[in-house]
């Protein structure tokens, strides 16, 4: 059994919360759940957003797993899907009027926490990157 260090227990946890919010955006893509603008919210059906977020969570899923199992290859992995999240949050919040910027200003802010927290040389350590 290997030594799991503090850094990537915190790292497979931030996955997991980022897990739960691709659960809930690919729940609202199928209409289940509203998508919420101040006081109002309302259900819209997109394909497209149920392929993408259905894949982003076999993603996290594959990440938590790799970095629960001190898989080498999950640093760099974490650090390309924080990053392509982060710069899809951002246009998408930059291009489009506040109907989505509720729901994905929580996942800018987790995604720009776990690319921050991926860079740092104590986690590049822990993979054995340097």
């Amino acid at each position: 059994m290997t030594r799991r260090p503090i850094g990537v227990t915190i790292l497979a946890v931030l996955a997991g919360v980022a897990l739960l919010l691709s659960i809930v955006h690919f729940l609202q893509a199928l209409g289940i759940v509203p998508y919420i603008v101040g006081p109002i919210g309302f259900r819209d059906f997109s394909l497209w957003y149920v392929l993408l977020w259905g894949l982003m969570i076999w993603v996290w899923i594959w990440v938590i797993q790799a970095l629960w199992s001190m898989n080498p290859e999950a640093w760099l992995f974490l650090l390309i899907i924080s990053g392509f999240n982060l710069m899809f949050d951002f246009i998408t919040l930059i291009t489009t009027p506040t109907v989505t910027a509720n729901d994905l200003g929580a996942s800018f802010i987790l995604n720009l926490i776990i690319f921050g927290y991926v860079m740092l040389p104590g986690t590049k350590r822990s993979f054995s990157v340097e």
